[in-house]
């Protein structure tokens, strides 16, 4: 998969997205000062939503559009939810060419076909699927359709509504798909990150996968690197003290720099299988153990566990021969001190 400049998949660093969503607070100055930090920090990306409270649901006041299930905006209704927190259409233009100016790359998630549209026109290099919109199969196809990446949440999916969103995209002929696990709480606790679906999900479906990100801190994000991940997003805050309804479970520019920081060195932890040893390991091997005379041997003095052992330093003969030597008799004195070799006992 590519994204803009940037392959991302097997044997790529890890593409990490910082998601600015809601974090403007209805300000372009902050949503520029945003992409201008998310720079700073390392982030390979900023992503937008892009949606109008119209475009997400109706203006309604009945109890089926005021929000109840226990969330961080229970007490509003979605219409107003939304009138708060989307990205107003005409910053987008701007947006993208500031995160152009800064080398980041720029793209969004799409609520409806009219997103899509306007997207289109700032050719966007690839499109996210939200976690609640992974049910909205005309939505996948028409993104799928525009033959460019499309990143996949699975936040609040099963199985099956997992292969329906795969299928739609096959349909309209692109594979060029990821999947990123998700926990559609805000904040998520980390107790349900289950982060070895990330591995599942590549095992499973044969994508690149990732992680889209709601716990507080760095630590799932480190977790998912070292599950395979290739895909990391995170909301990005400028400051949370300018509030907001995603300010809470955001990362600063500090904690923002933190965590791409420990994925980076956890990409250099993880390494690559092999079993040949470097110039410094095998220094290491002289504080290893050998065999020694520990005891002076005569001329023709059997070797015994009381005049060979097996100690530090590893000049000496490997300790694999130990038993095998037993019994056997000297070749010539040896002194307490020396090496054992083969050649110095008989056969």
């Amino acid at each position: 998969m590519k994204i803009g400049n940037r392959e991302i998949g097997k044997d790529q660093p890890v593409f990490i997205i910082a998601e600015l969503s809601a974090n403007h607070n209805g300000s372009l100055e902050v949503a520029l000062d945003t992409i201008k930090a998310a720079k700073r920090t390392g982030a390979d990306a900023i992503k937008l939503q892009t949606y109008t409270a119209d475009t997400m649901t109706i203006d309604a006041k009945t109890p089926d559009f005021l929000l109840s299930q226990g969330t961080i905006w229970d007490g509003k209704y979605l219409h107003d939810l939304y009138k708060e927190a989307y990205t107003p259409w005409e910053w987008h233009e701007k947006l993208f060419k500031a995160a152009e100016e800064e080398g980041l790359i720029c793209f969004s998630s799409p609520f409806d076909a009219t997103a899509v549209d306007l997207l289109e026109k700032l050719n966007a290099p690839a499109y996210k699927i939200a976690s609640f919109e992974i049910t909205d199969i005309p939505l996948i196809e028409l993104v799928a359709s525009k033959g460019k990446p499309v990143i996949i949440s699975t936040g609040i999916a099963g199985k099956e509504d997992i292969e329906l969103a795969l299928d739609a995209c096959h349909r309209m002929g692109n594979k060029d798909v990821a999947l990123l696990k998700c926990t559609s709480s805000y904040p998520a606790p980390i107790d349900e990150a289950n982060m070895i679906m990330v591995k599942d999900l590549a095992e499973r479906f044969e994508v690149i996968t990732g992680l889209s990100d709601h716990t507080m801190g760095g630590t799932v994000p480190v977790v998912a690197t070292c599950f395979g991940a290739k895909i990391i997003e995170k909301h990005f805050i400028l400051d949370k003290s300018i509030g907001g309804p995603d300010a809470s479970f955001s990362m600063d520019e500090n904690e923002f720099t933190a965590m791409v920081n420990a994925v980076r060195d956890a990409e250099k932890a993880i390494g690559v299988v092999d079993y040949s040893l470097t110039e410094k390991q095998k220094k290491g091997r002289d504080f290893s153990r050998s065999l020694y005379i520990v005891e002076d041997i005569e001329e023709g003095e059997k070797i015994t566990k009381e005049n060979v052992k097996s100690i530090r330093p590893g000049f000496g003969l490997h300790p694999k021969y130990y038993s095998q030597i037993q019994g056997k008799k000297a070749l010539k004195s040896l002194d307490k001190g020396t090496r054992l070799s083969l050649e110095d006992i008989e056969n």
